[in-house]
């Protein structure tokens, strides 16, 4: 933390009954702790905020947990997440009006999940961030992704809890892990559900846990959506193997199903003309990438199969180049597709 926050920081944790009674005032005060449903707000005894200690050490003033989630922090921390705020500076300066030690500076908030997701997708919506110089831009530019500003559907967690099992006790373990978010819609476009990524916090790869994907909420037959389908889009399994598609086809829409099983139930949209459909080449994915063009095309969809030289799209970018992945496509795709959708300059992440 900078000195600047920590400044801010120790100057909220010395008034930090003030602060809950701001940003958190459906809670009230039992004892030496403020209680509420969650950091936005919402009435219920989830979330504990310690009114009263130390500075700093394990029971400092200021410091909160949310029971249900798992997620904890300093008051910087609940107001980042309160006001639905992306980057430090506008926290800080958020901080500072709430101090009246400065005036505030605008500050564009967040937009609201939608309703109808499970509470706990939901709550992971509100506390996500933008990719932008995150662990999660780091990871897909060492998958050969670059960010592109129509990558709205993906978002940033800094610390969501990854729960395991212990099977001797039966008892919850959980650990603390960056994770990419993906969320997922359907053919109206509401959002259904979101896939957790954890990572590694260098970037470098998926974190190290038996189970580093999982999803909640309705994931079948929708999809993780890239741009607008019109008469022409694409899908397949994973998102790196999508997004390594559309490096090449950036302009094509494009749906990521997130598992061999989900895509073989894809619901195409109806007004499609063509569907390609990005398969992985191992049994599931093959299996699965027949079981989705079969459906299309008994329901008046065409439907072509673009196939990797190796194990997927995402190891054909990186193994073998953007050149080499252009090619590929080049030779599966209709060529009026491939004039209409290609990009006129590929982006090479380095």
């Amino acid at each position: 933390m900078s000195s600047q926050a920590a400044e801010l920081a120790d100057r909220l944790a010395r008034i930090a009954e003030a602060v809950c009674r701001h940003y958190l005032s459906n809670g009230h005060r039992e004892g030496r702790y403020w209680i509420v449903g969650d950091v936005a707000n919402t009435p219920g005894r989830s979330l504990y905020v310690r009114l009263y200690g130390p500075l700093s050490g394990k029971r400092a003033a200021g410091k909160w947990t949310d029971t249900a989630t798992g997620q904890h922090g300093d008051l910087l921390d609940l107001i980042a997440l309160s006001c639905g705020l992306d980057r430090l500076a506008d926290v800080l300066a958020e901080a500072r009006r709430f101090l009246g030690l400065a005036q505030p500076t605008p500050i564009v908030p967040r937009p609201e999940p939608p309703d109808g997701l499970p509470e706990a997708a939901r709550r992971l919506l509100v506390m996500s961030y933008s990719l932008a110089g995150t662990v999660a831009e780091t990871y897909l530019r060492n998958r050969g992704i670059a960010l592109t500003p129509d990558l709205r559907a993906l978002r940033f967690h800094p610390r969501c809890f990854y729960r395991t099992t212990d099977e001797a006790t039966g008892a919850n373990r959980y650990e603390v892990w960056p994770a990419l978010l993906a969320t997922v819609t359907d053919l109206d476009g509401r959002v259904t559900g979101v896939q957790r990524t954890w990572l590694d916090p260098s970037g470098r790869d998926k974190a190290p846990v038996p189970s580093p994907r999982r999803a909640l909420g309705e994931i079948a037959g929708h999809g993780v959506q890239f741009g607008t389908a019109g008469d022409v889009m694409a899908a397949g399994e994973g998102l790196e193997t999508v997004l390594s598609v559309r490096t090449i086809l950036p302009a094509m829409p494009m749906a990521a199903a997130l598992s061999a099983n989900h895509l073989a139930v894809f619901r195409p949209p109806p007004a499609l003309r063509r569907l390609y459909v990005a398969q992985d080449n191992d049994a599931a994915g093959r299996r699965a990438a027949q079981q989705l063009s079969c459906r299309a095309q008994a329901g008046g969809i065409e439907a072509i199969t673009l196939a990797p030289r190796l194990k997927d799209f995402n190891d054909d970018l990186r193994q073998l180049g953007v050149a080499a992945l252009r090619a590929t496509l080049r030779d599966q795709l209709v060529p009026e597709d491939f004039s209409r959708f290609m990009a006129s300059e590929i982006v090479t992440v380095r």
